[in-house]
């Protein structure tokens, strides 16, 4: 018996899987602390879809700012990092997954920001095998929107689930299977997202 066992569950089941209890609240404020700074000192930039020479900002499909984290940076002595390492060893024994590294940026959605519906494997590569959500917000009002909304793989027009951004809740899917989409938000909106991928990522 695994202390993952009701993610994975909930992952075989539905492709999909939200814990509201397995990081510790004090990750959270401290992540977002990190996260906040980092903005404050300038060093988020706007994130783009497609990647390569299809990078692209089009702030009316994705309106986040991000910060992607370098595997020796401060911000990745976190223990959410090698609390995830480990989680991803685990995840990828159970399933015979092939994880071999992870990759992690904070994003910050402004007031009337979202992304709009998508998949989070690039269409020339499947290494992102499971994407990774954790919000980072403090007492957030359902009032503010800013929801992840999860579509049927076979229907993506049908919406299965609408996630409220809660501070310390986790969000697991798998990446080239779940179409998902970010609602605008009310206010600013805080999350540290992330890829368990099956090729190394160079340091």
């Amino acid at each position: 018996m695994s202390r993952y066992d009701e993610i994975y569950q909930s992952l075989e089941k539905q492709g999909w899987a939200i814990s509201d209890s397995v990081i510790p609240m004090s990750w959270q404020i401290t992540l977002l602390m990190q996260g906040w700074q980092l903005w404050e000192d300038g060093h988020f930039h706007m994130a783009g879809i497609g990647r390569g020479a299809n990078d692209a900002r089009r702030p009316d499909i994705r309106g986040d700012t991000i910060y992607w984290i370098q595997p020796k940076s401060p911000e990745a002595r976190h223990p959410f990092f090698a609390w995830m390492a480990e989680f991803r060893e685990d995840l990828s024994k159970r399933y015979h997954l092939g994880l071999r590294s992870q990759e992690f940026h904070f994003a910050r959605y402004g007031a009337g920001q979202g992304y709009k519906k998508h998949i989070d494997q690039h269409r020339d590569s499947d290494h992102r095998k499971i994407s990774i959500v954790l919000y980072l917000n403090v007492q957030w009002n359902p009032i503010n929107g800013g929801e992840l909304c999860l579509y049927e793989p076979e229907n993506p027009d049908l919406e299965t689930r609408r996630v409220t951004p809660m501070g310390a809740r986790l969000v697991v899917f798998r990446s080239g299977l779940i179409p998902h989409a970010v609602l605008p938000c009310r206010q600013t909106r805080w999350s540290l997202t992330g890829w368990l991928r099956s090729d190394e990522i160079p340091e």
